[in-house]
């Protein structure tokens, strides 16, 4: 992992922290010197996830949900940072489900933020969603353009984006907010109704089975590898440009690849391990209700703010993730 170095001393809260991007966070961040604290469920997030950590004296884990206020003041107290990463993910399961992603992403979100600022953190950066963008046409996305939300998922992540906006006029907080666009990459779950495409895709590939494209594969994303993501939540934590806090930030590559390509591609880096995978066909299903045809970010507001420099694209990123999921999770 190469990510940027900063400095050892502060205290970081990790919310969800067991989960995908949130273990990622906390191994850059051990790995810098820094004292984590993560704070999760594991409604989500696994604990195999931060096994490797528990031996770390800098690491401590507080098992707790963000539903609970008093849970939140605990993991913030004598915290110099927060990464909040806690939520339940998946425009899917907010259709399913909305009163529980909405109790857990708003009035989680909230119990964060009252937390935070009680603790008086030096600031709060939580992950936002390119979902906010909703039925906006304009591509590529800018921060300061977005349409109305296509999922109970979207409504919640925009209205966590409200509220750091408010906290942040009322009370003087430093809040900056991440939309993330499609992350992938090691440690992401492939398995349940609402694994994220790729990780599902490559396990069925690595299974021979045929993978289920929703709708022609025309569809495209800005798929973002996970290292982008740990180095933009290192630059949102202390980037020092007045102007670069108390606003949002895409994370992204700045490329688009469509469902039909992305399947190319991970047959051809796939049959390098096994070469039968390149004959698996894929399988075309109805669209997904809630779904945005195609997405790509502006990633110029990030660089001029915050030094962003994406250094994986899709196929290198992709390559780095196959590698991965062969040698963990190869049956």
């Amino acid at each position: 992992m190469n990510v940027l170095k900063l400095d050892p001393k502060y205290h970081i809260l990790v919310t969800g922290g067991a989960g995908f991007i949130g273990s990622n966070l906390c191994e850059a961040l051990l790995n810098n010197g820094n004292t984590v604290r993560c704070l999760d469920s594991f409604a989500t997030g696994k604990r195999e996830n931060i096994e490797p950590f528990l031996k770390n004296p800098n690491f401590s884990l507080l098992e707790g949900d963000i539903r609970d206020l008093d849970t939140c003041q605990t993991a913030c107290f004598r915290m110099d940072y927060v990464l909040h990463q806690a939520a339940l993910g998946s425009v899917p399961r907010s259709i399913n489900d909305p009163i529980t992603s909405n109790a857990v992403n708003v009035s989680g979100f909230l119990n964060m933020l009252v937390a935070a600022r009680d603790a008086k953190v030096k600031r709060f950066v939580y992950a936002a969603s390119s979902s906010t963008y909703g039925d906006s046409t304009n591509m590529p996305k800018v921060e300061d353009i977005i349409g109305k939300p296509l999922s109970p998922y979207a409504i919640t992540k925009y209205v966590n984006e409200l509220y750091a906006d408010v906290f942040a006029k009322t009370y003087g907080m430093e809040t900056i907010g991440l939309r993330y666009f499609n992350v992938f990459g090691r440690r992401q779950d492939p398995n349940g109704a609402y694994a994220a495409v790729i990780p599902k895709f490559v396990m069925q590939l690595m299974q021979h089975q045929s993978p289920v494209i929703n709708g022609d594969g025309s569809f495209s994303r800005d798929f973002t590898y996970i290292d982008n993501v740990v180095q933009m939540n290192l630059r949102a934590m202390i980037g020092t440009k007045p102007e670069a806090v108390n606003t949002v930030y895409n994370v992204a590559y700045g490329e688009r690849t469509d469902l039909k390509e992305l399947v190319g591609l991970l047959k051809g880096y796939l049959s390098e391990y096994d070469a039968e995978i390149k004959n698996v066909e894929t399988v075309y299903g109805p669209e997904r209700k809630g779904d945005v045809p195609h997405s790509l970010a502006s990633i110029d507001k990030a660089k001029s703010l915050l030094g962003y420099a994406p250094k994986y694209d899709i196929k290198s990123g992709l390559k780095e993730a196959v590698a991965w999921y062969w040698e963990n999770l190869r049956s």
